[in-house]
């Protein structure tokens, strides 16, 4: 790896973050003939200046290694791709720009993990070296907890299951994931879920994570023809269940407005804290939109 010391490829493996066919590995291992070698990598350090901004943060929980916030839907999480402010990274370096320890553009610090623009919920940074590189062996090896809170358009024949299928950009439309059923195409992927509550034309999943991939929870539920209600970009954002009655369509578009992004809320994040060693379990409300939205429908179902 070109302009990668020595000491920071020695950190990696005493990490864990060196992979070779499926294992961690020590430094001291013999690469083999045929031997597949994955490295757990930080994002570069960004191409731009991050300006500080004075974005209000919903922060659960802070000590010296790690801050846990509460992201609210519409906040993109990192800047470029056209979103240069107004996003949880400058947030961040306005919230830290007193720490002189914390530098926003350093990779080695930072999110550890993403989720998108218009999805709410809990996030955790990293706000030492050693953090970053603990909780990113964590969520590679799975071992993280995160579980959802998520409204469908239908319901699932039965109470839980688990969706698996590989996943990988759609080649028809760039700005989707798609499901594969090729096991050499995308990545390995699953999905638990659970219902909470059915409104018959919509339901109330949960949503638990094994795998974390670009939109997971969004396609696998597009691909056993329940999206997420309002998903503009995998289609929840037209009736797809109920009557054609004006009455009906007019309540489904006020609903629309009541939660005007897909309805998936990130509710509890749980890892082994990289300091203490102790098991840190985190767990946010639903927020009003979501709880708007799923009321509604409680009385709409109630009324009929």
């Amino acid at each position: 790896m070109e302009k990668t010391s020595r000491n920071r490829i020695q950190q990696a493996a005493d990490a864990g973050c060196i992979i070779v066919n499926g294992k961690p590995v020590k430094s001291s291992y013999r690469v083999k003939p045929d031997d597949l070698v994955q490295i757990v990598m930080d994002r570069p350090r960004y191409e731009f200046e991050i300006i500080a901004e004075d974005i209000p943060l919903d922060i659960v929980y802070e000590d010296d290694t790690v801050l846990v916030v509460n992201k609210p839907a519409g906040l993109v999480v990192h800047s470029g791709h056209g979103n240069y402010h107004g996003t949880l990274v400058n947030a961040l370096a306005w919230h830290f720009r007193d720490n002189p320890d914390y530098d926003v553009s350093d990779p080695r610090l930072g999110l550890v993990h993403r989720i998108d623009k218009d999805t709410s919920g809990l996030l955790v940074v990293a706000k030492t070296p050693e953090a970053k590189t603990h909780l990113g062996n964590q969520f590679f090896h799975k071992t993280t907890k995160r579980e959802y809170v998520a409204v469908i358009w239908g319901e699932f024949p039965e109470k839980s299951g688990t969706i698996t299928g590989n996943i990988a950009r759609n080649p028809r439309n760039k700005l989707q994931m798609a499901v594969f059923d090729d096991p050499t195409v995308g990545k390995h992927a699953v999905t638990h879920y659970e219902q909470i509550e059915s409104f018959g034309y919509v339901s109330v999943v949960k949503c638990v994570l094994e795998t974390g991939r670009t939109h997971q929870i969004r396609v696998h539920m597009q691909s056993k023809g329940h999206p997420l209600f309002n998903d503009a970009r995998y289609g929840g954002d037209r009736i797809l269940k109920g009557t054609t009655f004006a009455k009906y369509t007019r309540f489904v578009e006020n609903c629309f407005a009541v939660c005007p992004r897909q309805a998936l809320h990130a509710r509890t994040l749980g890892f082994v804290h990289p300091a203490t060693g102790r098991q840190m379990d985190f767990e946010c409300p639903v927020p009003d939109d979501m709880t708007a939205l799923i009321e509604r429908w409680r009385q709409y179902r109630s009324a009929e």
